[in-house]
């Protein structure tokens, strides 16, 4: 009986825990007011999350049950299954793919196989919340834009613009915390990510960092630059480069380079608009081995950090100011 009554508060302390990594919808980004321009991007970025989160709570969750069942059975008591509960999910967690692959496949090439299968699936995740995230944000500052624009047109008054920024810069703070928590999720799942790759990657992820991570060059472009946030189509513009100002350029998207000007601004800006030669600012192709893929995965997550990395900080100063 007690070993019965053990096996149940196994299962319910699993369920507890798998419950308690769960968040509703509405706690990650709240009612729909009917006043947000941006909401129908705030859900689609929201949506992005599901992913990333599935996977990393089953493995947990794998994690606990097996620390659980150990504790539990061995003790017989709710403290010991406790205990090995808390102990178990982290434990999970962190080794749980990489092992898992190795049980599944009968061999080195099936694993490697499997793991360029799963890269792929998650560099297209990653893709997808990157964008997400980059057509919200170019929202919220086009809304701010807007506003501005009303206010030199003599359209709106001082007062009411004021009010009305500094509740589209409370929005876009909601929407950076919605981005960090996504991150976060993108950062447990990536230390799995980052185990097999150690593995299977000559060199691991210590050597594609070092490898893939080109360093910035400075370049002076000859006429006017408008710096964008993103490089999606009608992104808002954020700063100007004036001519023969030296900025640090780094591999953009196809059509575009990263860009940081001497006062800190980041965006991106058009790559035809810098002198040639610009090999040394090429985004290098993707391929489909584990290795290129790899190297596309670190180079997504530390995009998307920076990302939001850049968003904070053009809300903290004049991203969302009267006079910018």
């Amino acid at each position: 009986m007690a070993r019965s009554g053990s096996y149940r508060i196994t299962a319910a302390l699993t369920a507890g825990i798998v419950l308690a990594a769960c968040t509703t919808q509405v706690q990650r980004i709240g009612y729909d007011d009917g006043r947000d321009a941006c909401r129908a991007l705030v859900v689609q970025l929201d949506s992005t999350g599901n992913f990333f989160g599935e996977d990393i709570v089953q493995a947990a969750a794998i994690g606990a049950v097996s620390g659980a069942l150990i504790s539990g059975l061995a003790t017989g008591t709710w403290q010991g299954a406790l205990t090995g509960a808390l102990i178990g999910a982290p434990t999970g967690a962190a080794i749980g793919y990489y092992s898992a692959l190795q049980r599944q496949q009968r061999d080195q090439a099936g694993v490697n196989a499997q793991i360029a299968n799963d890269l792929q699936r998650e560099n297209a995740e990653l893709n997808r919340t990157q964008i997400a995230f980059d057509q919200l944000f170019d929202c919220r500052l086009r809304s701010a834009q807007h506003i501005r624009q009303a206010v030199r047109d003599g359209r709106l008054n001082r007062e009411v613009a004021t009010q009305q920024l500094a509740e589209i810069r409370q929005r876009a703070n909601g929407d950076i915390a919605l981005a960090q928590n996504i991150n976060g999720r993108i950062s447990t799942r990536g230390a799995e990510i980052d185990g097999a790759i150690d593995a299977v990657v000559p060199g691991g992820k210590v050597g594609l960092a070092t490898a893939g991570t080109p360093q910035p060059t400075r370049v002076t472009p000859q006429r006017n630059v408008d710096v964008v946030f993103s490089p999606q189509p009608d992104s808002p513009k954020i700063a100007e480069i004036r001519p023969r100002e030296a900025v640090a350029v780094r591999p953009g998207p196809p059509g575009f380079v990263q860009v940081e000007t001497a006062n800190g601004v980041r965006g991106y800006a058009p790559s035809a608009a810098f002198p040639a030669p610009r090999a040394s600012v090429q985004q290098p192709a993707e391929g489909s081995d584990v290795r290129s893929l790899a190297a596309t995965n670190l180079s997504r997550r530390e995009t998307f950090t920076a990302s939001v990395s850049n968003a904070e900080r053009l809300t903290q100063s004049s991203g969302f100011e009267l006079t910018s």
